[in-house]
């Protein structure tokens, strides 16, 4: 009986351990997006084209296009917090996905991207 207490017990621990969150991102409004700028809290990723981020940027944003990003991680600090934007957060956010699977911590999601930006 006591080895199946123990073996039940532990298959529970097992279960638990499996079920752990996985690391995530953290979508914000224009709002606070502009507060972690203005309090230098975060590193400004564009990952629109070319052309439109030639159109009108974020002053201080890095560009890497969504279709570059996986081959370019290797060109960001794992540590550093980034706000990621787009034009509308459908890019941003797939770009977040991108970066949190690869071991980035601290990602910010621009909601709504540049369309609302003012």
């Amino acid at each position: 009986m006591r080895k199946l207490f123990l073996f039940i017990l532990l298959a529970s621990l097992l279960t638990v351990a499996g079920c752990s969150s996985k690391a995530s991102f953290e979508t914000v409004s224009i709002e606070k997006a502009k507060e972690l700028i203005n309090e230098g809290k975060v590193t400004v990723i564009d990952v629109r084209s070319q052309d439109e981020y030639n159109e009108g940027h974020i002053p201080g944003a890095t560009l890497i296009p969504l279709p570059e990003l996986k081959d370019r991680t290797d060109e960001l600090d794992k540590d550093t917090h980034y706000l990621i934007v787009c034009r509308s957060g459908n890019r941003s956010a797939q770009a977040s996905e991108i970066l949190v699977d690869n071991g980035f911590k601290h990602i910010y999601n621009l909601e709504k991207g540049m369309n609302e930006w003012k």
